[in-house]
């Protein structure tokens, strides 16, 4: 698709065997989601309620998705090229809107955040659409049945914008709705059509390093928020420990995905015939999974750090043990998807996780984020070990 650049001057173009470089424009714009991903954690502590859980999700869901959108457009075309630069310039402001409007989209902000969000999904489909030139039939196709499906959802954001509370949540919810849904009926719309994987051909190994970018700033969001939180509080040996608990956490989950099977997904859709069926399932969607993970373990840790004695409320017990269960779901069924087994550690530690959900309202909060991160740490070190005496899976069916 991009390899044929005399056909588009703003495409990347392929080489055989070369994988296109990440470059600094989209680290610089990437910049912005790590305040989104803060943004998030904070929504979440300040409306720790069933409703508030909801609002976060969605919030989650539109954020990842914008960014994600985004990596696959700069998949194809050339960050280099000045117009596509200003394209990411103009989605970094829109980005830092969208980021400033969130802690109260539900309240008086929701037109900002709406507007934001709408304008980055349907202005970058639009630039997409525009920038592909008429002899690319199949590539200006696909752009415009992403953006008519993106311009269906954003009337039902700027719509939620004007309504308030519960109508809001659901005119909202029914928006992201539509984008996810999406990609599962190929865009199909009346007279194109629906799209097909060749379509959907993608430098492998761009891909797979831009999400694992994603996983390093969620992590540093992670980090971050640990340090400030600890900065401001009494160092006892109970927070000092609590502390500890939220390092070995972190630098475990580090290990869980990045430790070979960062490495492996990235061979695998490097050298597939299916790059776009591999992006789409192992990148798009079960990525979504790990980040979540890995931003409720950021908000336990600020729980613990706070109160790391006493009782475990249910607050503490959901993001404790929810935050590690659905980061080790996320990557047990990303690494199912590039190297086709289930990975034996990870499945004893969700069931270990499930097991601890029992006993964890009788603990007190350093103790249940001691057991969580321990396993954590456990299944990185299993991992490791059991990887080193074996060979890739591709090559033996064997498991970790």
């Amino acid at each position: 698709m991009a390899a044929e650049n005399s056909t588009g001057a703003l495409f990347r173009v392929l080489r055989s065997n070369e994988q296109s470089r990440v470059t600094s424009v989209e680290l610089f714009f990437d910049l912005v989601f790590v305040y989104a991903v803060t943004q998030i954690s904070h929504f979440l502590l300040s409306r720790f309620t069933p409703v508030g859980a909801v609002q976060t999700g969605l919030l989650f869901l539109a954020v990842w998705w914008v960014w994600v959108y985004t990596a696959w457009v700069t998949n194809w075309l050339d960050p280099a090229k000045a117009p596509v630069r200003l394209l990411l310039f103009g989605m970094m402001l829109a980005g830092l809107v969208l980021s400033m409007a969130m802690p109260r989209a539900f309240d008086d902000r929701g037109l900002w955040f709406a507007s934001a969000y709408a304008a980055m999904q349907v202005g970058r489909t639009l630039f997409w659409a525009l920038a592909t030139p008429a002899p690319r039939r199949s590539a200006r196709a696909n752009a415009i049945r992403i953006l008519c499906w993106l311009s269906t959802s954003a009337i039902f954001w700027l719509l939620g914008a004007f309504a308030h509370g519960d109508q809001r949540l659901l005119l909202w919810g029914v928006a992201i709705a539509i984008e996810y849904v999406s990609p599962s009926v190929r865009f199909w719309i009346p007279g194109l059509g629906a799209s097909t994987m060749e379509d959907w051909t993608v430098d492998g190994g761009h891909i797979a390093e831009r999400c694992a970018g994603f996983i390093l700033i969620a992590l540093g969001e992670t980090i971050v928020m640990t340090g400030a939180t600890f900065a401001d509080i009494d160092w006892t040996e109970a927070s000092v420990a609590a502390f500890f608990c939220a390092f070995v956490g972190c630098v475990s989950m580090w290990g869980i995905y990045f430790n070979r099977g960062a490495e492996a997904g990235s061979e695998l859709i490097s050298r597939s015939s299916e790059s776009g069926r591999i992006a789409r399932s192992a990148y798009t969607y079960l990525h979504m999974p790990i980040v979540a993970g890995i931003i409720l373990t950021a908000v336990s840790d600020e729980i613990v750090l706070k109160h790391p004695t006493g009782h475990s409320d249910l607050n503490t017990v959901a993001t404790t043990i929810g935050g590690p269960f659905v980061f080790l779901l996320g990557t047990i069924l990303f690494k199912r998807e590039i190297r086709g087994i289930l990975q034996l550690s990870h499945g004893v530690a969700l069931i270990a996780l499930i097991g601890l959900g029992w006993f964890a309202p009788g603990l007190s909060p350093l103790a249940l984020s001691a057991l969580t991160s321990a396993l954590l740490a456990i299944v990185a070190v299993w991992e490791t070990l059991s990887l080193r005496s074996k060979p890739e899976p591709h090559a033996s069916a064997t498991s970790a």
